[in-house]
């Protein structure tokens, strides 16, 4: 049963099992593109923090033996490369950090990191946040998967300046903030799959049947 039915004398909202078919393949298309984007989002988690943190024992990267001029190896200073779940050091050394917070390299990048991932994410959202107008489900969810995504994204990306310039603990926000939008996005792309295409097949078989 419909949960989108409207008020009698009123016109029904529309959902995603009776769109049209090239509507449905579009929506699927973006979709499963957005998919892609999640799975390597989780791919830099993994190679950035997860991967560093749990196995690289020494903090040292795997590159850390470098060769010299004159041939011989070397090996680098570390660089705090056991990831920011457990980094304490800051992406520069404190004796090179310039004075003025405009010229530090840490906020230069934190600042482009941000631009690039609030970007990136929010077209993300905005583009499920329409596959969500048409799900066949209450009004009041709609509201909260439309919503919900973008503030895990804002608490993402807090996380990463305040591990950054106030403690590196707050590595741990990465987890509220990233699991939100990554579990509304499962929900929501196996919900719309699943209506877009069930029933597709399901009044199919019906009018073959006829």
């Amino acid at each position: 049963m419909t949960t989108n039915v409207q008020p009698s004398g009123q016109p029904a909202w529309p959902t995603l099992s009776g769109l049209p078919t090239p509507v449905k393949v579009l929506l699927s298309s973006i979709l499963l593109s957005l998919a892609l984007s999640m799975v390597g989002a989780l791919g830099q988690v993994l190679v950035h923090d997860i991967i560093p943190t749990f196995f690289l024992a020494d903090g040292m990267p795997q590159d850390s033996m470098k060769t010299s001029e004159n041939g011989s190896p070397k090996q680098a200073k570390p660089t705090g490369a056991r990831g920011d779940l457990f980094g304490d050091e800051a992406m520069v050394p404190t004796e090179l950090q310039p004075k003025s917070i405009l010229t530090n390299e840490q906020f230069i990048w934190t600042l482009r990191w941000t631009h690039i991932h609030l970007f990136g994410m929010c077209m993300i959202f905005i583009l499920l946040g329409v596959v969500t107008v048409f799900l066949d489900i209450s009004v009041a969810a709609r509201n909260w998967l439309i919503a919900l995504p973008f503030v895990g994204v804002v608490v993402d990306i807090a996380a990463m300046w305040l591990k950054a310039f106030v403690s590196p603990a707050f590595f741990w926000l990465h987890i509220p903030g990233g699991g939100l939008f990554a579990g509304i996005f499962v929900f929501i792309f196996f919900r719309a799959m699943g209506e877009m295409w069930s029933a597709h097949d399901n009044r199919s078989r019906r009018s073959k049947s006829n």
